[in-house]
């Protein structure tokens, strides 16, 4: 498909009246990334050995942010500041509930187990030291040639101040690896994502019910279409640039409808007004029809998260996505929670009076603050994360395994029920 010089880049790249971007309309158009082939082979040799292991769940947990880029020999591109902590995070709680986890990441975001020590993090190196040999073992290792240079050089080893944090990490890491039960793939632009996804959920819909969709990665919501991406540089020798970008399409519906039906899908949320975050987690559920949408706020996604979720029917059996009536769980309502406003103060330009308005819908709230230590450290005792630190991303997934396993056993009922009609 050829590209416009950079020269030739016009400011405005879509027609105003040209049609959105479908699904389908998308896959027939943007060409496969590079390795989505060698992608697919491992995905699919993953799925299947754990499918053949009885009763083991498998969760996609994706994670980071995507890229846009301006110009196909890429030199500048659109991002997001995701750095891929809630898919990182969450990727080692699903690991330690005994999940086999594909972590589908943006290159170079944070990985389970490493995210501990990150760049700016904890670097590694400061964990550190070098211990130089003593007098007595050079000498006595003087008489043996083989073991001569090593012993007699610096060693390096753990600052004994770290060992301690630095142990379970490792042990949890090399576990996973022992068992083969993490598989990362790794994606950069918005078509590499779009691409892997639809990949991996007819990989794992033979799954069925045992498969859970995390979908934590920031997606990009416009892109350029190949057609439109400049072949080289865009110069700068014109001063100013413009562009009109298109629509990502929206592949959460056919995900939910016709790629994994059976699958545990989650979606995530995220508003930087707290008045939208359940209407259009709401909306979200009425629109795609899945199981749970994990709405955040900007400034408090860290220390609290909501659940929002569809109200049981009266006859969950008849829908092959029944709601979950034994979930322990209270309204925003109920809660009387002043900090939440209801749909009341939305001025979203989406359609939300339905959802908004119904009583089909219930919330959960997780919070940190309702965890406090009381020590004075500002940190949560007693979790699995660093030092015992409870992570939100503990409450989350903890959660979700409990939802899940309703939701299996909800699927085996269905099953029983239709072997007796």
């Amino acid at each position: 498909m050829a590209h416009p010089s950079s020269d030739q880049l016009q400011p405005q790249l879509r027609p105003h009246d040209a049609a959105p971007f479908s699904t389908e309309s998308y896959f027939q158009t943007q060409r496969p990334p590079a390795g989505l082939e060698e992608k697919t082979a491992l995905m699919s040799e993953f799925v299947d050995k754990w499918k053949r292991v009885k009763g083991k769940k498998v969760v996609l947990v994706t994670s980071g942010g995507t890229t846009v880029p301006l110009e196909a020999n890429t030199v500048r591109f659109l991002d997001n500041f995701s750095a891929g902590t809630r898919g990182a995070t969450s990727a080692e709680y699903f690991l330690s509930q005994g999940y086999a986890v594909i972590f589908m990441h943006r290159l170079h975001s944070l990985r389970p187990f490493s995210r501990h020590y990150s760049h700016s993090l904890n670097p590694f190196l400061d964990l550190l030291s070098i211990v130089a040999p003593s007098s007595s073992s050079s000498s006595s290792s003087s008489s043996t040639s083989s073991t001569s240079s090593s012993s007699s050089s610096p060693n390096i080893v753990v600052s004994p101040s770290h060992s301690s944090t630095l142990l379970p990490i490792l042990q949890a890491y090399h576990r996973a690896q022992n068992q083969g039960t993490l598989l990362s793939i790794e994606f950069q632009t918005v078509n590499d994502y779009l691409w892997l996804l639809r990949s991996v959920t007819g990989i794992m819909a033979p799954l069925g019910r045992r498969g859970m969709f995390y979908l934590a990665a920031a997606v990009s919501d416009f892109f350029l279409p190949e057609d439109k991406v400049a072949e080289h540089k865009i110069q700068s020798n014109k001063g100013t640039l413009a562009l009109e970008m298109d629509s990502v399409p929206k592949v959460l519906r056919p995900l939910v409808q016709e790629w994994t039906p059976e699958g545990y899908i989650v979606s995530f949320k995220l508003e930087t007004d707290p008045a939208l975050l359940v209407p259009k987690s709401r909306a979200a559920l009425s629109r795609y029809g899945h199981q749970l949408v994990v709405g955040n706020e900007l400034h408090r996604r860290k220390h609290e998260v909501v659940f929002v979720e569809r109200r049981a029917t009266s006859s969950p059996s008849s829908s092959s996505r029944p709601d979950r009536s034994t979930f322990d769980t209270q309204s925003n309502a109920s809660r009387g929670d002043g900090a939440h406003p209801g749909p009341s103060g939305s001025s979203s330009t989406e359609d939300l009076t339905s959802p908004a308005d119904s009583d089909g819908y219930t919330e959960t709230w997780l919070r940190l603050d309702d965890l406090s230590s009381g020590d004075g450290t500002g940190k949560d005792q007693g979790g699995k994360g660093r030092d015992g630190e409870v992570e939100i991303e503990e409450l989350i997934v903890k959660e979700l395994v409990e939802r899940h396993q309703t939701w299996l056993e909800a699927g085996a009922d269905q099953d029983n029920l239709a072997d007796h009609v």
